[in-house]
């Protein structure tokens, strides 16, 4: 608007008296010439002050949200010395910008000063000569208030244009990105799958050096429960991801039902799957809002009934508020094994006919843990389930264990039949077994 006004403020003075229209002109050019320079002065300034707005925000949130840490470890001090080094760089970055433009509104606030006493003298002088009229001269002292309040607005445009201008380029960066896992033109929603998994050749690496997984091939029927177990940084999580397409397979395929999980749009896969993570991931927002994640309809009843399943009805209904209970944030507010039952839970009220367990039960203690199992393996029944674990003793009822190393499955079968091959699995399983039959035997001595 200031902009437009400008392009019909101009011509008018320039067609009422060119001569005086010259002064109203020449600041403008001053405006413009000064707000050119300051800009190409300040702009790699401002980016480098954006960086340091990002350190800090990160500096504190990270300090911020590892409290517990930083208070056991008596890093309080030390971290509020973090903080304050990096925003002692960033007021050292932004206080030049902001010298630069104070100086700006310093020396176009004198500019208009000028520029009105110049109308004045050069009137009366063009007055005398009787080459323009009173009534003008105080026109032009109205064009000149208004030109000065129309150019203080363009500065003003440009100057937040210009300061916002690094986070606007960060913000389309992303905006514009496009999604390596992404849906397909021709992608379809079949509505609710049945569950039969199956992978073929299937290899993808994170760094294209290193396989994470490798010609992986196997199929689970509906209904089956299928164990993934290994060391760390076997390949075990990365096939779960591979499922539900938080990254797709260099080579090889996937189908659900028959379907290459390509052409399934991204909403109606991940709708047909149920995740438990190792980590509880909540939102800070109530119970109920959480489990409702997975189910934004879910009626009262059903959240009840979903976390009766999952064990955690009874700690939920302790609380004053019951379900409207806050969970604080990333589930501050409750325990671990409550964070893991409201994850079950969660997953259970979704009702996917295919469910992962990564590790569902790990924060849970053992009388805990074996009610949770309980309700598992009611729940895994008519569905297809794969469970990542590392405690054996979780998967003994499994329809066969897949056993990773190096990325690939080096043996298959069920508990029985794995532990009677003798080879890596039943190692594991001795070296698990004998480590419990000591602690056993150590507090029986007791």
């Amino acid at each position: 608007a200031a902009i437009m006004s400008l392009v019909v403020l101009l011509p008018l003075a320039l067609y009422i008296n060119w001569r005086l229209a010259i002064l109203l002109f020449a600041l403008c050019v001053v405006f413009t010439v000064l707000t050119t320079l300051v800009v190409r002065k300040t702009y790699g300034m401002q980016s480098d002050v954006e960086t340091y707005y990002g350190d800090l925000s990160a500096r504190a949130s990270d300090a911020l949200g590892n409290v517990a840490l930083v208070q056991s470890f008596v890093r309080v001090d030390a971290e509020v010395q973090g903080v304050r080094f990096v925003a002692d760089k960033l007021l050292a970055a932004q206080m030049p910008v902001l010298s630069w433009w104070a100086l700006v509104t310093v020396i176009t606030r004198a500019s208009t000063t000028i520029t009105i006493l110049a109308i004045f003298t050069v009137g009366i002088v063009l007055h005398q000569q009787g080459l323009t009229t009173v009534g003008e001269i105080v026109m032009f002292v109205s064009f000149a208030t208004l030109l000065i309040q129309k150019l203080e607005q363009v500065v003003s445009f440009i100057n937040s244009v210009f300061m916002e201008a690094p986070r606007l380029a960060e913000f389309f960066n992303v905006l514009d990105a496009v999604p390596a896992v992404r849906d397909r033109p021709d992608a379809i929603d079949t509505g609710r799958l049945s569950g039969l998994v199956e992978f073929h050749d299937v290899s993808f690496s994170y760094d294209g050096k290193r396989p994470a997984v490798e010609d992986l091939s196997f199929t689970a029927l509906p209904g089956q429960t299928i164990a993934l177990v290994g060391p760390t940084g076997a390949g075990k999580s990365t096939a779960i991801a591979l499922l539900h397409r938080a990254f797709d397979p260099q080579s090889g395929f996937i189908k659900i039902d028959g379907m290459d999980v390509r052409g399934l749009t991204l909403t109606a896969l991940r709708r047909n799957i149920g995740v438990v993570f190792q980590e509880a991931l909540l939102f800070d927002r109530t119970i109920a809002d959480n489990l409702r994640v997975g189910k934004p309809d879910a009626t009262d009843e059903e959240l009840r009934l979903a976390a009766q399943r999952a064990q955690a009805l009874e700690f939920i209904e302790r609380g004053e508020r019951g379900f409207d209970t806050n969970a604080g944030e990333r589930g501050r507010m409750l325990s671990g094994g409550e964070r893991q039952r409201l994850s079950i839970a969660r997953a259970l009220l979704k009702d996917p006919p295919i469910l992962i367990l990564d590790e569902a039960t790990s924060a849970l203690d053992a009388v805990t843990e074996a009610k949770v199992n309980a309700a598992l393996d009611e729940v895994m029944k008519g569905r297809t389930t794969f469970v990542i674990a590392h405690r054996l003793s979780t998967i003994r009822n499994a329809t066969r264990i897949l056993v990773f190393d190096g990325g690939r499955v080096i043996e298959s079968g069920t508990f029985d039949e794995l532990v009677a091959k003798g080879g890596r699995f039943a190692e594991l399983a001795k070296a698990q077994f004998m480590v419990q039959e000591s602690a056993r035997a150590s507090l029986q001595a007791r």
